[in-house]
């Protein structure tokens, strides 16, 4: 029994239209290096103003910067990841047996700035 439908004229069809360019990179373009434009801008942005000496607060505790670890193989090993790039070994100083320990979250608006980080080496008072 033949076909009832008309049959399918592909030359007839109007193209699908494309996708407008994004304003920004998305991956499909080539990218040079590895995509961050400022990649220590970031960085420090992530760490914020903790710096060694530096006493921030959150809501887990108040805490003390004893070292920064900005070197990404080292920050690795700490905090045991492959993605981490830095690490913040900090002392909680509400507790009286407050041990040192290392944390990789970033800066955000819930966490303050007690005392800021020595810029010059100084034995604690």
């Amino acid at each position: 029994m033949p076909s009832m439908t008309a049959p399918l004229i592909t030359s007839a069809r109007l193209p699908l239209p494309q996708r407008p360019q994004p304003h920004e990179r998305d991956g499909r373009q080539g990218q040079p290096g590895d995509g961050r434009p400022h990649p220590h801008t970031a960085r420090a942005a992530e760490i914020g103003p903790r710096g060694v000496g530096a006493i921030y607060a959150n809501q887990d505790g108040r805490f003390e910067v004893l070292a920064l670890v900005t070197n990404p193989v080292q920050a690795a090993r700490l905090l045991r990841r492959a993605s981490a790039r830095w690490a913040v070994i900090v002392r909680d100083t509400l507790r009286p047996d407050g041990q040192p320990f290392v944390v990789g979250s970033v800066w955000t608006n819930e966490d303050y700035l007690i005392r800021p980080a020595r810029t010059v080496y100084a034995p604690a008072a």
